[in-house]
């Protein structure tokens, strides 16, 4: 399981790449930078709040894991 640090930073550079890419597509269809600044900033905004809490839902779904990953985290959550 990733720690909350490592989501963080994780969401953070994801948002980086899809602030500029969010911004050149706002750009294209709209043809104003300020506008595109906007339509970027929101999405960035609004997709960094739904990657992390995406990430952290996942972090508590054992499936897909090998068996010793649920084991560890099994053991883990009983300490908290």
């Amino acid at each position: 399981m990733d720690s909350k640090i490592r989501l963080f930073a994780k969401a953070v550079t994801w948002q980086v790449a899809g602030f500029f890419s969010m911004m050149l597509i706002g750009f294209l269809f709209t043809g104003s930078v300020t506008a595109s600044g906007g339509i970027a900033l929101a999405g960035t905004f609004t997709g960094f709040v739904a990657y992390f809490v995406h990430e952290i839902a996942w972090s508590h779904v054992a499936w897909g894991r090998g068996m010793v990953a649920v084991a560890t985290h099994l053991e883990a959550s009983k300490k908290t």
